[in-house]
């Protein structure tokens, strides 16, 4: 586990791999869900990566984010093609031999005998799996994902990872929920600047963002407070409606363009 775990919380890191992905060929539509997923079990998603279809870079960076967070969340190159080598790559990372797991051809087996596709040599591929990893179930498809440790290794098709991630829930063990708490007012965050500052400074177990919003012809900022600790975040928000009021703002509970 990372360190997150120590301080009350559980963190996670998505790889989001694919050379289409960051040709702009494919827009991703995975990294929302994971995160929203995930924050409702009370595990953060610290970080995200779009990385190519390379082996090296694959190896390299899933063997430093596996060592710094609790969980690592991949997304793509685990289908029947050459440029699919996101399992082999696991393996290399964690130094282990791939090849057919039994489980996973029986299914594949049985799901192309019931179509009547044959069953390939390249289809085959998706049945390759790291040694002493298990398998993530896929009701849509049938080619399962994977589970090596903290890494869990999923389809790159929105709706089959979507199945994926479903079928870990038990797996998973979140922690304290990250909350979150927004007031906006209509003035320029360059106003709020200097005091925000200073009140970032003094709760540093609250995260405090600022966002300029333009609706019609109003602007300002919305100011978006999250943290794990409910009594530390209403203090907070507190403090930011009455520096809104010290300099002349009349402060907005919510995010001004989703009330729009």
């Amino acid at each position: 586990m990372g360190n997150g775990a120590a301080e009350g919380s559980v963190t996670a890191c998505v790889l989001l791999i694919g050379d289409e992905l960051l040709s702009g060929r494919t827009k991703d539509a995975n990294l929302s869900y994971i995160a929203r997923y995930l924050g409702d079990m009370g595990i953060q998603v610290r970080e995200a990566r779009m990385i190519p279809d390379v082996e090296a870079v694959i190896v390299e960076t899933l063997n430093e984010v596996r060592a710094a967070y609790d969980y690592v969340f991949t997304t793509g190159g685990i289908g029947p093609t050459h440029d699919d080598i996101t399992a082999d790559c696991v393996a290399k990372a964690f130094g282990v031999p791939i090849g057919h797991h039994p489980e996973a051809m029986a299914i594949l087996t049985k799901h192309y005998e019931e179509t009547g596709n044959p069953f390939t040599e390249a289809r085959k591929r998706m049945a390759r799996i790291p040694e002493g990893a298990s398998l993530i179930p896929n009701p849509v498809s049938k080619a399962p994902g994977f589970q090596m440790e903290n890494v869990f290794v999923m389809a790159g098709i929105p709706m089959i990872m979507q199945v994926m991630m479903d079928g870990l829930a038990g797996r998973l063990k979140g922690g304290r929920k990250m909350l979150s708490a927004t007031v906006s007012c209509e003035m320029g965050e360059g106003q709020l600047a200097e005091g925000l500052g200073t009140l970032q400074a003094a709760h540093p177990d609250v995260s405090i963002g600022s966002y300029p919003f333009f609706v019609g012809k109003r602007y300002g900022t919305s100011i978006v407070m999250r943290s794990v600790d409910e009594a530390a975040l209403a203090s907070v928000q507190d403090r930011v409606r009455s520096l809104m009021r010290e300099l002349g703002a009349v402060p907005i509970e919510g995010d001004v363009r989703a009330a729009s």
